[in-house]
């Protein structure tokens, strides 16, 4: 989605006049998606450890994870943009500095045109990722103590970590005054404040979908009712999905480009694109079946959706759907420059099918080279601590 909103951009069909470029210039929308499974997905340790008042997820490891699933795959392609494009700056220490660790977003006066150096434009929503990663252990030891006041009981714990949620949607409403006024600061649209809103919607979903297992109602409690409802009325829930990328189609979300031209154009925006990650996640973050359990959760009505999800090229893309992502900005530069192409000029589709192309063969050889390697050393050095810290526990001390 967001590779096809790029080349839209680039080409200027994404700019044009109608519903067509309308509906290009929003296929940003895939941001807030991504921000959205990030909070489901890592988020459910801790909501987890919450609802059972069990020990948190070890902190060290799980930075570790992150850092070797994000870092060396991100460190290849921006030391290649820099060194294709930014030659007037790569003498210097800081740009290096800024680029590698992700903190370029937070220079106010920076060196680069847009919302990052050439060819890494796309990087802003890889540092609010991060920042997301190093602020979650945060998030999760307060919500669990939060979560420990309210009572005994599963049910009055998930209800407050639902409500410590919603004061993170808050912050990310309350972020756009001092984006806005006095006066705007635009900057301030690749922070992770104004994003945290989109995360908590992955975020309830985990502790929706891991209340339904300990519901004091039981099988017919209203939480689980829920997840049975959901994923079977997926084509539902994708077509209120769909009218939320409608509305961020239109002016009252802002104009066609990153960022907004004012606080209630940027609330209504944020509001679509938390709907629309809510909606199009929602059928399969509450689908799968707890194994050995029983079956509250199985979407009798939705097995296509198993089936569509289940297919190896969903399963394929799944896998290099984060080199995808970083590769894009430039293999679409280098077409252009190998074409001769102006910006917002050419041909739409004769520029998306070899982009297409570039970025696939790229991304499937950075999770073969550099992915899948760095996941395999971290599960051997993983294995060897536990081994050790086991051998520790066993010999006795003389």
């Amino acid at each position: 989605m967001v590779l096809v909103f790029h080349v839209g951009i680039e080409t200027g069909e994404a700019l044009a006049p109608g519903v067509v470029g309308a509906l290009l210039a929003t296929g940003e929308m895939g941001v807030p998606l991504f921000f959205a499974l990030s909070g489901l997905l890592l988020y459910r340790p801790w909501a987890r450890s919450a609802l059972d008042q069990a020990p948190a997820p070890p902190v060290a490891s799980y930075l570790w994870r992150r850092a070797l699933r994000v870092l060396p795959p991100y460190w290849i392609v921006a030391a290649v943009a820099l060194l294709l494009w930014s030659g007037d700056h790569i003498d210097a220490v800081w740009p290096w500095v800024g680029v590698l660790t992700l903190t370029f977003v937070f220079d106010t006066d920076p060196w680069w045109v847009g919302t990052g150096p050439y060819g890494l434009g796309q990087m802003w929503s890889l540092s609010v990722e991060v920042c997301f990663y190093a602020l979650l252990p945060v998030i999760g030891v307060l919500s669990a103590r939060a979560a420990g006041r309210a009572g005994a009981g599963a049910d009055a714990r998930a209800r407050r970590l639902l409500l410590c949620l919603a004061g993170l949607t808050a912050v990310a409403v309350l972020s756009l005054l001092p984006q806005y006024y006095p006066e705007p600061r635009p900057y301030m649209y690749s922070w992770l404040p104004r994003c945290l809103g989109m995360f908590a919607v992955g975020m309830a979903l985990a502790v929706v979908s891991e209340w339904a297992w300990r519901e004091s109602a039981g099988a017919d409690g209203p939480v689980r009712r829920l997840c049975r409802t959901l994923p079977r009325n997926a084509t539902l829930c994708w077509a209120l999905a769909g009218v939320c990328y409608l509305l961020a189609a239109t002016p009252a979300a802002g104009p066609r480009f990153v960022g907004s031209s004012g606080l209630w154009i940027s609330l209504v925006a944020m509001a679509a694109a938390m709907g629309f990650a809510f909606f199009v996640i929602a059928p399969v973050a509450l689908r799968p079946e707890r194994p050995g359990g029983p079956p509250p959760l199985r979407s009798g009505g939705g097995a296509w959706l198993e089936v569509f999800l289940a297919h190896p090229v969903m399963r394929y893309l799944g896998r290099i759907s984060y080199g995808i992502f970083l590769w894009q900005f430039v293999v679409l530069y280098l077409w252009r420059e190998f074409t001769g192409e102006d910006i917002f000029s050419g041909s739409f589709w004769l520029d998306l099918v070899p982009v297409t192309l570039g970025t696939l063969l790229l991304a499937d050889a950075t999770y073969r080279f550099v992915e899948r390697p760095s996941r395999r050393w971290y599960g051997a050095v993983g294995a060897q601590g536990r081994t050790r810290r086991q051998t520790r526990r066993r010999t006795p001390v003389n």
